[in-house]
């Protein structure tokens, strides 16, 4: 008998049998499963069991965390099972069988930014050490000077580090039509392409655009096209990308085999590209200003508190339905048209408060070892910017540190607005959020990261001991 033989058996009976498992997989410490019934799944069985360190269920998958020792646990169960190994895409896909169509486009959107985030990571850094070098007047003698004034190796380091910071930014249409025929299943070199001809240096570059005195065009005899470029632009980048992918699959179905080499790439590429600078590239120019100029100035405005609260408030439970994947294309398009985004610095504040809720139940139940191996890997995680096994391992398990997690978020987002703060990246979350902050607002995001750690710890360690919180621990037989 194996290790985890007896405990495979007892979960294969709790999920509803094998017959029940449409796909299963694992991550580094969780099962995720796609069941056919989810009813039929035993929860609060299943988190009896002592392998067990808690369950939730997220993007369709019912997902069972299981700890370091999930890849043997995994393998004696899919033999006890008899069910097939599977991959996490092929589970994505079962999954969304499960997903409404409003999932299913949030689900979409997560696939196509989530290959892109190590590049935006670095880019965010490279802006933020950019500024440090070149921003601060805080160094030479009198502290007036900038370090690219004082030095020829920092003067000469922050003009090369723009290379790359220009290579991740302004081609970010590139990496997205990418992206984005790589999750269709079509060729990814067409869109690489394609990407290019909405970045290329023969058009007018997007930021040069407002005060050109004179627009060039394509002129075709009956009728001009503006050449203008698409740098840094999100929306236009994804429509194309669509259309170029479609384009493709549909010639697929009607082009023969023995000439579809030919034709085509020729068919999809070359009216994708017009299409795109005529039809797509200004509507979605004028979708992604309209979505970025309500935003800023709903965050610049009278109500700008209300609106950063109510962000900061509601953005944990936008990560359990999915939607908080929607902002990704708000940042970038914020960065775009603002030089930096407003946005970023909220949500790693979310991903703080959410970390700094589980560590006050780190504290107050600083005996449950087994609850321990949860948590302070969830805390962790946190303040490294992944809530998810925070939240749905601890903190929604409980309640009451969820909701003190949104107060001290929406605290600390309040404030972080109100200050003006801007980040100039996405994708540095939690405490390493600071280093995408420009860096004239670092101090104000350094004061809103300790609300959005004390505010959590102290309204949890209160809400532990009140009805809500006996409420809990009765529930859970604690």
């Amino acid at each position: 008998m194996g290790q985890y033989e007896q405990s495979a058996k007892e979960l294969l009976e709790l999920v509803g049998g094998s017959e029940n498992i449409s796909a299963v997989t694992h991550c580094a410490t969780r099962m995720r499963f796609v069941l056919n019934e989810t009813d039929k799944a035993d929860k609060k069985a299943i988190e009896a069991m002592d392998i067990v360190k808690g369950t939730f269920t997220n993007a369709g998958q019912f997902q069972i965390i299981i700890g370091n020792e999930v890849a043997k646990f995994y393998n004696e169960f899919t033999g006890v099972a008899g069910v097939e190994d599977t991959s996490k895409d092929e589970a994505k896909v079962v999954a969304k069988q499960n997903l409404n169509p409003l999932q299913r486009l949030i689900s979409n959107l997560a696939e196509i930014f989530t290959p892109l985030i190590p590049a935006l990571v670095v880019g965010g850094l490279i802006l933020g050490f950019r500024n440090v070098i070149g921003d601060i007047p805080e160094f030479g003698p009198d502290n007036d000077q900038a370090l690219i004034e004082l030095s020829q190796f920092w003067a000469g380091t922050h003009h090369f580090l723009w290379l790359i910071g220009e290579a991740i930014f302004h081609f970010l249409p590139v990496g997205i039509v990418w992206s984005i025929t790589r999750k269709m299943g079509t060729t990814q070199i067409l869109g690489i392409v394609l990407g290019l001809t909405l970045v290329s240096p023969q058009l007018l570059n997007a930021y040069g655009v407002a005060g050109a005195d004179e627009i060039p065009v394509w002129d075709f005899g009956f009728a001009t096209v503006d050449m203008i470029g698409y740098q840094a632009q999100v929306i236009p980048a994804i429509l194309a990308g669509f259309l170029l992918a479609y384009f493709e699959i549909w010639l697929r179905k009607i082009i023969p085999n023995v000439i579809s080499m030919i034709f085509v790439p020729f068919f999809a590429l070359v009216p994708a590209v017009l299409v795109a600078h005529v039809v797509l590239g200004p509507i979605g120019w004028v979708i992604g200003d309209w979505i970025s100029t309500v935003v800023y100035n709903g965050l610049t405005s009278g109500l700008g508190w209300l609106f950063a609260s109510l962000f900061g408030f509601l953005y944990a439970p936008l990560v359990i339905t999915g939607l908080h994947h929607m902002t990704n294309a708000i940042d970038l398009q914020l960065m775009s048209q603002f030089d930096g985004t407003m946005l970023w610095p909220m949500i790693a504040l979310s991903n703080i408060a959410q970390g700094s809720a589980v560590v006050a139940i780190i504290f107050l139940h600083r005996k449950d070892e087994k609850e321990q191996q949860v948590s302070i890997p969830s805390a962790i995680s946190c303040y490294l910017g992944v809530t998810e096994p925070a939240m749905f391992g601890i903190n929604l398990k409980y309640g009451f540190p969820f909701l003190a997690a949104m107060v001290g978020s929406a605290i600390a987002g309040t404030v972080s607005v109100a200050s003006g703060v801007m980040a100039n990246s996405i994708g540095v979350g939690g405490i390493p959020g600071f280093l995408s902050i420009q860096a004239e607002h670092m101090l104000m995001f350094f004061l809103s990261m300790a609300i959005a750690i004390v505010v959590p710890i102290i309204l949890t360690t209160i809400l532990a001991k009140s009805p809500m919180g006996k409420n809990a621990y009765e529930r859970l037989g604690k």
